[in-house]
């Protein structure tokens, strides 16, 4: 059985993780280790991911990462059968950390170097625990740099095939749920901490809006004369996010309480838990609205739920229920694997190996990236 060693540095987590084939077709990975050293000390005074800062941890980070993924994984040099890293989307800085790392590592063993992309390792983070995705599955890949839905199907060569269906327009999820801790004055990262008040609140006590769709330059194309055009137009509107608007409407309302009560100190507690419950049931629903829809809309047999707001309490609890609801199985990765790791890279990247995709040593980081 073939072994390879992930590396992941696409933000502010050093990770590094031993996975392996198992044999078993219905759930072909086997993690050994799963090693992540976190940065969120290191930013949390900035309220946010410093680049230059990320990239200079990541390089006092990675050796000893690796080291202790090897070690706990029973590994040595010698068994691996390749270097899966993880190639963009994600900062330059970080990304060239691993990128270099992965290509010196595979030289010197030569052994194969097999570049990732980072919501392929999210999407295949759903295999590693619950074994194989019923195709086509719908999966919502949901981070604090992405809010995207994809249809994804099996390739005869064992890969998978992404195709984007959904996105979101300008704030991702996560993105939007650190800026309103921030307009709160909740500390960093913004996603546990406004998940963990909002169970103190009442998630009904501000009428935040719900973004509606109008226009798509990105789907334009259909021809709006016929009625398929029209209905391709209308499905596409249906399957975008918009996050900055709700995040503008908490700004306003923080705004509006502080005035009425004649103070720019912090709000009551009580007031605080209602507006995270109801900002966090505004943002669960827009994500939940539009998975399901797209399920039925494209004749799923699956949905999935990716990505580090995929750890999120509520999106989990109100996921699995309405799945029940409407009989389509739900993959979710646990909390481990929620967030980013390693062990999502290397099996993806050991997905990749079967299939001979692999990289030469002049491969490059690349912050934007195409899935």
């Amino acid at each position: 059985m073939r072994v390879v060693l992930g590396i992941e540095t696409s933000c502010d987590e050093t990770a590094a993780a031993v996975v392996s084939e198992t044999g078993d077709p219905n759930s072909p990975w086997r993690v050994c280790s799963n090693v992540v050293a976190s940065q969120i000390n290191l930013h949390r005074e900035w309220g946010g991911v410093v680049p230059e800062l990320a990239s200079r941890q990541h390089l006092r980070d990675i050796c000893g990462v690796v080291e202790r993924s090897l070690d706990s994984g029973n590994v040595s040099w010698s068994e691996l059968d390749g270097i899966a890293v993880t190639q963009g989307p994600g900062l330059v800085g970080s990304l060239l950390v691993g990128v270099a790392f992965a290509k010196a590592v595979s030289a010197s063993l030569d052994v194969p170097l097999i570049p990732v992309h980072h919501l392929a390792g999210h999407i295949e983070s759903l295999v590693v625990e619950n074994g194989q995705v019923l195709t086509p599955a719908v999966v919502l890949v949901v981070s604090g740099g992405h809010t995207n839905l994809y249809l994804v199907n099996d390739k005869s060569d064992g890969r998978f095939d992404f195709r984007l269906i959904g996105r979101t327009r300008d704030d991702a999820a996560g993105e939007a749920f650190d800026k309103v801790a921030t307009l709160l004055d909740l500390g960093y990262p913004g996603g546990p901490i406004i998940d963990r008040i909002a169970r103190d609140g009442n998630d009904e006590a501000v009428k935040f809006p719900v973004a509606r769709m109008t226009h798509s330059d990105r789907n334009a194309s259909p021809d709006l004369s016929t009625p398929v055009g029209i209905a391709e137009t209308r499905r596409a509107r249906r399957l975008e996010f918009s996050f900055s608007g709700l995040k503008t409407a908490v700004k306003r309302h923080v705004q509006k309480s502080h005035e009425s009560a004649g103070s720019s100190g912090s709000l009551p507690k009580g007031d605080v838990a209602d507006i995270c419950a109801s900002f966090q049931r505004v943002v669960v629903h827009s994500l939940l609205d539009r998975m399901f829809f797209a399920a039925q809309e494209f004749g799923a047999r699956s949905v999935g739920i990716a990505g580090g707001v995929a750890a999120n309490s509520r999106l989990r609890s109100e996921g699995m229920v309405r799945a029940s609801a409407l009989q389509f199985p739900l993959f979710m990765p646990s909390m481990d694997l929620a967030t980013d790791n390693a062990a999502m890279i290397g099996a993806a990247g050991l997905r990749l190996l079967r299939c001979g995709k692999t990289a030469q040593l002049n491969l490059n980081a690349t912050a934007s990236l195409d899935l």
